[in-house]
């Protein structure tokens, strides 16, 4: 995927948390809601202007579909929001002749869908673009009898005749039984953290970061990207928020697939409750490898009606990536978490490198200090740790 082509439109709308957010926040089944309340969001209409066609839809799904029309297309915001293409944003309201065709596409895309798939997203700019701005018309010669590209693991899906396989409890008890068992993971409670992250937003250069988590289901990641600017992901319990410094939304507030993620990411902090927070565990997918590690996947649905896909290392049976697809307006939003270097701690193994990939680039994140079941003070989490002029 081209990274560098397309990191203007998530970036300057602040969404690098979002990503964050999704390999640094963890939590324990049994959170106080069970299943998150939001807060009344913010609507696209009431904070961008000059919209037409996606009103009626929270900020962050807005800016989660601008993400997936600039990932279908390998695009950044400079191609539709400058009039020439590729210069200085001055006004993104304005109109130009790439925003007013991309209405038309989709308006286009909704309505293929909803005369011939129920309204559900199975044409998309990705069906025809395939990150091309020019969707090709004719045959590749080229394709069809050359080398057929690996398909990307998290696209596999069961076949109509599944393929054998344990079920989901046995490779969940696998998995639990390799962090150390239940009893142990049990016996962790809080979970804090400092390392470093490294992204685009960062140019690349590590700069510090922290993380604290807390039973039941509560989650915090800072990232210090300088003296004066940072980022907060932050998830209560209930509701998600992201602050980020320097942006043209300072704050914003999770909804739909993103606090989705966040509330499986505080979920998954401590994994033991992992079969009651999830539903309808699904296997029977062929074969597939991560990072050359052959892995057993398993299907599941957040109770926010997101899917969930878990590739658990075959040998070890560690989970080595969680792969969440939140809907957009046009259609589902992939992002996913790498785990690696798994370490000892209290007789529990704990992953202290993570690797975030979504949309529109990647972030690493490592561990240096992790410390368990310390107090955590309650105002680490939700609104109360967002900075006051960034507080909705």
């Amino acid at each position: 995927m081209k990274f560098s082509s397309k990191r203007g439109i998530l970036s300057a709308m602040g969404m690098t948390a979002v990503c964050f957010v999704g390999a640094a926040a963890h939590g324990q089944a049994g959170s106080p809601s069970g299943q998150a309340t939001p807060a009344k969001p913010l609507m696209s209409e009431q904070f961008f202007k000059n919209v037409q066609v996606l009103k009626g839809i929270p900020v962050d799904q807005f800016l989660g579909t601008m993400g997936f029309i600039a990932a279908s297309l390998s695009v950044n915001c400079t191609e539709c929001h400058s009039a020439g293409g590729r210069g200085m944003i001055r006004d993104y309201a304005a109109d130009t002749p790439k925003k007013q065709k991309a209405r038309q596409m989709m308006l286009m895309v909704k309505a293929i869908n909803q005369a011939n798939f129920g309204g559900t997203h199975r044409v998309t700019c990705w069906t025809c673009h395939r990150s091309d701005t020019q969707p090709p018309e004719t045959p590749s010669l080229a394709v069809q009898n050359g080398a057929v590209p690996d398909r990307d693991p998290n696209d596999i899906e069961v076949p109509d005749e599944p393929i054998p396989s344990p079920t989901a409890d046995q490779i969940l008890d696998k998995y639990i039984q390799a962090l150390g068992g239940a009893e142990r993971l049990a016996g962790i409670t809080s979970f804090t953290a400092k390392g470093t992250y490294a992204g685009f937003d960062t140019n690349l250069d590590k700069v510090p970061a922290e993380v604290y988590a807390k039973f039941p289901g509560q989650s915090t990641a800072i990232v210090h990207r300088s003296e004066k600017a940072e980022n907060i992901t932050t998830y209560d319990g209930r509701n998600g928020w992201i602050a980020m410094t320097n942006t043209v939304l300072p704050v914003k507030s999770l909804t739909g697939g993103e606090l989705d993620g966040a509330q499986l990411d505080a979920e998954m902090f401590f994994p033991a409750g992992i079969k009651k927070y999830l539903r309808d565990w699904q296997v029977g997918f062929p074969p597939t490898t991560v990072d050359d590690h052959l892995v057993q996947v398993v299907q599941a649905t957040a109770p926010g009606g997101s899917r969930v896909k878990l590739f658990f290392d075959a040998k070890s049976g560690l989970l080595v990536r969680v792969a969440r697809f939140a809907d957009t307006a046009l259609g589902f939003n992939p992002s996913q978490v790498d785990y690696s270097d798994y370490r000892d701690l209290a007789g529990v193994k704990v992953p202290f490198h993570w690797t975030l990939t979504w949309t529109d680039g990647r972030s690493d994140f490592d561990m240096t200090d992790v410390q368990t079941n310390v107090p955590i003070d309650e105002g680490k989490f939700g609104e109360s740790v967002l900075p006051k002029a960034a507080t909705p």
